[in-house]
C-alpha cells in the first residue's frame, strides 16, 4: 500500500507542466525567427522532439513497462514530465496561432476547432490506442478466434505516432504560411523581460481580475458531482469497466457538440450560454444526489450485484447530460477566452486564463475529495459509543465483532453545501459577467506607448493599464 501510495504521489508530478506552463509563456510570446513565424518558430522544433520522443519511449517501452515485474518509477516520471512538457507548450503555441490564424469576427470558432479537435484526438490516441492493445476488448470486440494480447503492441503505437508527429511537422513547416503580424498597424514587438512584465500588467486589469475571482471559484458549485459521484457509484458496485465503456461513447458526442453550439459561442455573448449551462448543471447535482442514493437498492438483490438493464439507461442518460453540460461549458468559456485576448500576446493571455481555470478546478476538486471523509460520521454496530474515527477505533470494533456502520454520509452534505455555495455564485456573478462580455474590448487591453525614437535609442514601449 506504502508503494502504491508512493507510486500515485510521484506519478502525479507529470502533469505539472500543464498548471506552470504560465511560467514560460511569456518567453513563447517573445522569442522567435521572424523568417520562420512566430508560432512556426516553437511549434516545429517543439512537435520535432515530441516525435522523437514517441520513438525513444518505444524503444524502450519493454524497460519503462517490463511485463514481469516493477516499473522504473522515476524514469517514467521523467519521461513522461518532459513530455508533458512539451505537450504543454504545445497548448501555448497553438492558443496563440489560433487568435491570429483566424478573421477577427470568426476568432470564436477557435473554441470549437480547439474542443472538437481535442475529442477526436483522445478518442484516437488515447482510447482507441488502449483497447486496441488490450487482450480483453481485442478478444471479445474485434477477433474472431481468441489469441494473446492485442491486436497491436505499445511499441507499435509508438512507432506509428512518432513517425506521424514528425511527418505532419514537416508538412506544416513547407506548407503552411504563417501570417506576419509585424505589418499590422498595432503590433508590438517585446523583449522577454517587458513579456513577463506585461503579465503582471494583464493581471492588474479590473475587468480580468473581476473574472479570476469567477474562474477561481466557479468550480466548487459542482466539485463534489464530478469528482466524488464516480468513486461513490464506484463503491456502490458498478464497475470500474462499465464507467470507462460509457465515458468511451460519449467522446461522439464531444466532437458533435461544439459544432452544433457554435453559433452560440461564436457570436458576442458566448458567456450566456456558460450562465445557462451552469444553472442546469447545479440543479443536475439533484439527480446525481438521487442516482447514488438509489443505486445500491437498485443493482443489488440479497447482497448481490445484478445490475439491471433500465439501471445503465438511467445511468447513461444521467452522464451524458452532465458531460453535454461540462463540455457545453468548456466551449462557451473558450469562446470568450479567444474574444477578449489581446491577439498581440495570444499565448501569454490565454495561457494566463486557461491557469486561473485549471487552479480553480484543481482546489475545488483537492478540496470536494478531502472534505467527504471528514464530513461522514460512522458507529460501531456493536458499541455505538466507538465512531470508528481512527484506524485503531476500527481495528477495534472488528475485534469486537461488529462493523463500521455510516451514521451520516458525507457525500450528501456536501452535495447540498456545494450546490447551495453554486446558487449563490450564480445570484452574485451573473450580471457580472454579462457585464463583463459587453465591455468595449479596449478594458481587456494593455495598452503599450511607444516613446520617440532618439539618436543611439532603440524602440521603447511604456506599459500603460487602461
Amino acid at each position: 500500500m506504502v508503494t502504491m501510495s508512493y507510486s500515485v504521489a510521484v506519478f502525479s508530478l507529470v502533469m505539472w507542466p500543464y498548471t506552470l506552463k504560465l511560467l514560460w509563456a511569456p518567453l513563447v510570446d517573445a522569442v522567435y525567427i521572424k523568417k520562420i513565424g512566430r508560432r512556426k518558430s516553437w511549434l516545429i522544433p517543439v512537435q520535432f522532439i515530441m516525435g522523437s520522443f514517441f520513438l525513444y519511449i518505444a524503444n524502450d517501452i519493454n524497460e519503462l513497462l517490463p511485463e514481469t515485474g516493477k516499473p522504473n518509477i522515476e524514469k517514467l516520471v521523467c519521461v513522461f514530465f518532459v513530455a508533458t512538457f512539451l505537450v504543454a507548450t504545445q497548448d501555448i503555441i497553438v492558443d496563440g496561432w489560433a487568435l491570429t490564424m483566424l478573421k477577427k469576427n470568426n476568432v470564436g470558432y477557435a473554441s470549437m476547432c480547439n474542443t472538437t479537435g481535442l475529442a477526436i484526438g483522445s478518442m484516437i490516441g488515447s482510447v482507441w490506442s488502449t483497447l486496441l492493445t488490450s487482450k480483453d476488448f481485442c478478444n471479445k470486440y474485434v477477433r474472431t478466434t481468441p489469441d494473446t494480447g492485442g491486436i497491436v503492441t505499445m511499441e507499435q503505437l509508438l512507432y506509428v505516432w512518432g513517425i506521424m508527429f514528425m511527418s505532419i511537422t514537416t508538412l506544416i513547416a513547407i506548407f503552411k504560411k504563417e501570417k506576419d503580424c509585424s505589418l499590422e498597424e498595432n503590433h508590438v514587438k517585446l523583449n522577454t523581460f517587458q513579456n513577463y512584465r506585461l503579465l503582471w500588467d494583464i493581471c492588474k486589469l479590473p475587468s480580468v481580475q473581476i473574472f479570476a475571482m469567477a474562474l477561481l471559484t466557479v468550480k466548487v458549485g459542482f466539485a463534489a458531482t464530478d469528482s466524488v459521484s464516480p468513486l461513490k457509484l464506484i463503491d456502490a458496485g458498478v464497475s470500474k469497466d462499465d464507467m470507462m465503456i460509457i465515458n468511451t461513447s460519449m467522446y461522439v458526442a464531444k466532437i458533435i457538440l461544439p459544432l452544433i453550439i457554435a453559433r452560440h459561442t461564436s457570436g458576442p455573448k458566448p458567456i450566456s450560454l456558460y450562465l445557462k449551462a451552469t444553472l442546469i448543471k447545479l440543479i443536475w447535482n439533484i439527480a446525481f444526489i438521487m442516482l447514488i442514493y438509489y443505486t445500491p437498492k437498485l443493482i443489488k438483490m440479497n447482497g448481490v450485484i445484478n445490475i439491471p438493464t433500465y439501471y445503465y439507461v438511467i445511468l447513461i442518460v444521467i452522464l451524458s447530460i452532465q458531460e453535454i453540460l461540462n463540455y457545453t461549458m468548456f466551449v462557451a468559456l473558450l469562446a470568450f477566452y479567444s474574444r477578449i485576448s489581446d491577439p498581440r500576446f495570444g499565448g501569454t493571455y490565454m495561457t494566463l486564463l486557461n491557469t486561473l481555470s485549471n487552479l480553480g478546478n484543481a482546489w475545488a476538486t483537492f478540496t470536494a475529495l478531502g472534505m467527504v471523509d471528514l464530513l461522514t460520521f460512522k458507529e460501531c454496530s456493536f458499541n455505538p459509543k466507538n465512531d470508528c474515527s481512527t484506524l485503531d477505533l476500527q481495528n477495534m470494533c472488528t475485534i469486537d465483532g461488529g462493523d463500521c456502520v455510516v451514521t451520516v454520509n458525507g457525500y450528501y452534505i456536501e452535495m447540498v453545501l456545494s450546490t447551495i455555495f453554486g446558487i449563490f455564485w450564480y445570484g452574485i456573478f451573473k450580471n457580472i459577467l454579462k457585464n463583463l462580455q459587453t465591455k468595449c474590448p479596449s478594458q481587456w487591453l494593455v495598452n503599450y506607448v511607444k516613446q520617440p525614437i532618439t539618436k543611439n535609442s532603440k524602440n521603447v514601449f511604456t506599459i500603460t493599464v487602461t
